[in-house]
């Protein structure tokens, strides 16, 4: 087992484990194809990178390189970004619930945009940013009311999503986008929609760019909406069950149809941005483990890891499916059937329910594929256990871009 050029076994060596390991080279190539593919003769076109994904000065600077805007959605991410030399003027600073200090932070350090979820965050905004010399862009989060098919916890647009303006209640987006327009120093610039993630369907896009064109379009005698952001939400393959999604083609549908409605409205639209963020980062991630102890049960026969729930939350938190291998082992038989258990204290600990895999001994790597996105980044300190270190790896060399945490590090704020 491979990756980016370093056998996973010598990974672990060098690093340990739990580990979380990317392919620098697959993350370029999506990358480039989202930058090559979302381009269009009838639109300014931005990718924006959703970084709540998988956030690190690193990957910030990588996502740089290829000219992507960045998503952040907590003062956390944005200082991240500021640290790691990043162009706020680029930065859509996202969230249901900014506080006053992370509004305040985005003014301060130059965000460029910031999307608006509710009216009570709009009139802070305006509070703020009056009599001052900071000017910045507004999107409207709206809620299109579209529920694509997946899991409840994913799904960001159903009638009583917390996210965004309803456009069931219109008359509160019209005296919101009013209330934004009366201030001088902004500039109400689009509508943004976002309606889950691990969408397979192109159909779920194309329904929502007739919805949100035509309301710009109702808008248009209040603000002069030029801008569309229609989110992310693409697919990652996991394991067999899923399909995999050309980015080619889905940012093919998705020009066209918006080509198609825009001429419905007399050319108003004149930017299109999408925000890509598990697409980009979820198949080049692995993350590796050593197996402790094996332990058969009148029904299951454990390989338990040494990680866990408190490194890869989303089995417990979503039921989300994986594949892995026994690096080493490959293309050996299959022998058993494993349930592969973490080590936190909680029954739900599991990483993956049911694996056929060639005998798994103590010792072994398991290699977990598909963990580059919205792993680390809901890593949690449970049971005391230290976050992974995180490397990239390119054509046979690796650099670590986060050190392992120390116990030491871990307690370092406790009085």
């Amino acid at each position: 087992m491979e990756i980016g050029g370093m056998k996973a076994d010598v990974l672990a060596k060098q690093y340990g484990t739990p580990l979380a390991v990317y392919d620098e080279n697959r993350l370029r190539d999506r990358l480039r194809e989202f930058t090559e593919y979302f381009r269009s003769g009838s639109f300014e076109t931005t990718v924006i990178y959703a970084s709540k994904a998988f956030n690190c000065k690193e990957m910030i600077r990588l996502i740089s390189d290829y000219g992507c805007s960045l998503d952040v959605v907590s003062g956390g991410e944005l200082y991240t970004a500021v640290s790691a030399g990043y162009d706020c003027a680029k930065v859509f600073f996202h969230g249901n619930n900014k506080t006053p200090a992370e509004i305040r932070m985005a003014l301060e350090a130059g965000v460029g945009t910031i999307v608006i979820d509710n009216p009570m965050e709009a009139a802070e905004l305006v509070k703020q940013i009056h009599g001052t010399d900071h000017k910045v862009n507004v999107f409207l989060r709206v809620n299109p009311g579209i529920e694509a098919h997946t899991h409840k916890y994913i799904v960001t647009a159903h009638v009583d999503s917390k996210f965004g303006f309803s456009l069931v209640d219109k008359e509160e987006i019209f005296e919101t986008v009013k209330m934004l327009k009366a201030e001088e120093n902004i500039d109400v610039e689009g509508l943004h929609a976002h309606i889950g993630s691990q969408i397979f369907e192109d159909k779920a896009y194309e329904e929502l760019i007739r919805k949100m064109f035509a309301f710009a379009h109702e808008l248009k005698n209040i603000a002069e909406i030029r801008s569309v952001n229609l989110g992310g939400g693409f697919a990652a393959y996991y394991t067999a069950a899923d399909k995999r999604i050309s980015v080619r083609s889905i940012c093919r549908t998705i020009l066209e149809t918006c080509e198609e409605e825009n001429e419905e409205i007399d050319g108003q639209i004149k930017r299109i941005l999408i925000e890509p963020g598990r697409s980009i980062v979820a198949e080049a991630g692995y993350n590796l483990y050593t197996v402790g102890w094996i332990k058969k049960t009148p029904n299951r026969l454990y390989a338990f890891v040494d990680g866990g729930m408190s490194d890869n939350i989303r089995p417990a938190l979503y039921q989300a499916k994986y594949d892995a291998v026994i690096a080493g082992k490959e293309y050996l038989p299959t022998i058993h059937t494993y349930t592969i258990a973490g080590k936190c204290c909680e029954s739900g600990d599991i990483l993956i329910d049911s694996i056929d895999l060639p005998e798994v001994k103590t010792g072994d790597i398991l290699v977990m594929k598909t963990t580059g996105a919205y792993g680390y980044s809901m890593a949690s300190h449970y049971n005391k256990q230290a976050l992974p270190a995180v490397v990239f790896v390119r054509d046979g060399e690796a650099r670590e871009v986060i050190e392992r945490e120390t116990y030491e590090h871990m307690i370092s704020l406790e009085k």
